[in-house]
């Protein structure tokens, strides 16, 4: 990806002043006594890739010597756009390491910028490459599995390889970063022109309104870009087509009424969305990898699954995600899905049964009757011969299964990723809930809309009959497990800000309140908002 026009725009000039001078001054060289590799070793025995590094070379400089002019400036100026990327300006401190250049008089302090300048290098190629977050630690529900490359691959490239190069390698690839770390930039000047003016002082407005509340809903949707200049007093067609716009691009049902939700998220302020940005470049370093391929893109707050493939999008559907209580929210990951299952039969989770089911059973033993009583040995067991009362959901011996059915809870299509979460995409016979604006309603896993579209776009890559054989299939009333003979990358995945097909960035609620915990830990790690003035 070309991030030089970006990267021109944004580079911090103080900083680019201070490189330029620090290069244009040579270090004065080395002698050969042994206070720099002492000082160096001694500064670099806490870190032991960095340790190992040096004494492997010999101690030889990367950034400290005179033919190190090059790599020294690429990395200062590259450090210098932490901001720009929303990372965390401490780590690395570009005008830190300058001024301890400057202050060096001794080997010995040779010695010790030499490893600053490593472990800056290192914490900056590993938060640009697998983020500054540990996801995992700040909620349980994020469970990708990050990349980290080993610290000795990182110093070997900058030491044999052009610097700039090495350096533009570590970006990342998507093209949705790029776009996010322009409407970063967007939103802080924005903010430091004094925002989107006043909120909207009302509940709601609709189409005929007027008044003062109208004058700043009007005023407001001119200032972010959804309506063109203009001295209407009246809530007229196209204010109602600006507020659709709006709408839409912020996942609220596109009616053109400025309803309760959408005077929400009107109000809702630059800073509140330039944070959801800043968490969605750091969720985009935590899964950098080839969008050119064909994939299923699940995000959370979009209540969307789609068909991304080359990039553009060939299939999508409304889903419903985990309740928002603990335990049954969806989780993020990514896996393969290599089958589907028609007709499938149901297995209800261990946690539901102890949890809903055995109670029910255990007042009742006809309760939940659409469910058989499985044993150990795969067996239906009657239920006159089990006496619930007699376990508890440490030691209930029985699985419950639901046969294939309509009304069966995966509805008649499931859609297969197997993972260690037991979470699928399947279809549902609860078809109102798609209708709400707000669908978490599931035990975790994901209800699909269009669960037989969803079934036919994924087989025409393989068939030419595809909806034929699917639909010969369904009819029989068996289980049957068709296989993907290209097995599709699916992201569950949770961006609250997002580019869409135009570059444009879309908005959606933090349900989870995950983004909301996530920027409180980049926060603290040192990430800041440009443009706020404190």
């Amino acid at each position: 990806m070309d991030f030089s026009a970006l990267c021109s725009l944004t580079f911090r000039v103080p900083v680019l002043s201070l490189v330029l001078s620090l290069v244009l001054s040579p270090l004065p060289a080395l002698s050969q006594s042994t206070a720099f590799p002492q000082a160096l070793a001694a500064a670099a025995s806490e870190d032991v890739a960095i340790a190992d590094w040096y004494r492997t070379t010999g101690y030889q400089t990367l950034w400290t010597g005179a033919a190190d002019e090059a790599r020294r400036a690429a990395l200062l100026a590259a450090i210098s756009r932490a901001p720009d990327h929303g990372l965390p300006v401490g780590r690395y401190d570009a005008k830190a390491l300058i001024a301890a250049f400057r202050a060096a008089t001794t080997e010995g302090d040779r010695g010790r910028v030499e490893v600053a300048m490593s472990k800056a290098y290192l914490a900056w190629a590993h938060d640009l490459t697998s983020g500054a977050l540990e996801p995992a630690t700040i909620d349980k529900g994020i469970l990708r599995e990050i990349d980290v490359i080993d610290p000795k691959v990182l110093l070997s490239r900058i030491a044999a390889g052009d610097p700039q190069s090495v350096l533009d390698w570590l970006l990342p690839t998507s093209p949705a970063y790029l776009q996010l770390m322009k409407a970063k930039i967007g939103l802080e000047t924005r903010i430091a022109a004094g925002g989107w003016g006043e909120p909207v002082p009302a509940a709601s407005l609709a189409p005929g309104d007027s008044g003062p509340a109208f004058i700043a809903l009007r005023d407001r949707l001119i200032v972010m870009g959804y309506l063109d200049a203009t001295s209407t007093a009246t809530y007229d067609r196209a204010v109602e087509g600006a507020v659709q716009d709006f709408q839409l691009n912020h996942g609220l049902t596109p009616d053109g009424a400025a309803g309760e939700s959408t005077i929400i998220e009107l109000n809702k302020s630059p800073e509140e969305r330039l944070k959801s940005v800043i968490v969605a470049l750091e969720r985009e370093r935590w899964m950098d990898y080839d969008r050119s391929a064909r994939q299923i893109w699940v995000n959370l707050p979009d209540f969307k699954a789609r068909i991304i493939d080359h990039g553009r999008t060939v299939f999508e559907t409304r889903v419903v995600i985990g309740k928002n209580v603990p335990d049954q929210r969806s989780p993020e990951f990514s896996d393969l899905m290599e089958h589907m299952v028609i007709n499938p039969s149901w297995g209800v989770p261990r946690s539901i049964i102890v949890k809903e089911y055995l109670p029910l059973l255990q007042q009742n033993p006809n309760a939940v009757s659409h469910l058989q009583v499985i044993d150990g040995r795969g067996r239906v067991v009657p239920r006159g011969s089990v006496d619930f009362a007699a376990y508890n959901a440490r030691n209930f011996p029985f699985a419950l299964r639901q046969p294939p059915s309509d009304d069966n809870a995966l509805g008649l299509v499931k859609f297969m990723f197997p993972n260690p979460y037991n979470i699928y995409l399947h279809d549902t016979p609860s078809k109102s809930l798609f209708d709400k604006e707000i669908r978490a309603y599931s035990h975790g896993c994901i209800r699909v809309a269009d669960p037989f579209d969803l079934a036919h776009a994924l087989l025409s890559v393989q068939s030419t009959e595809a909806e034929a054989e699917f639909d010969t299939l369904l009819k029989t009333g068996n289980e049957t497990t068709v296989k993907l003979l290209a097995p599709v990358p699916v992201h569950l995945v949770y961006f609250t800000a997002y580019p869409g097909a135009h570059g444009r960035i879309g908005y959606r609620r933090d349900i989870y309140g995950r983004d909301a915990a996530l920027f409180d830990a980049l926060s603290a790690a040192g990430v800041e908002l440009a443009g706020v003035q404190g």
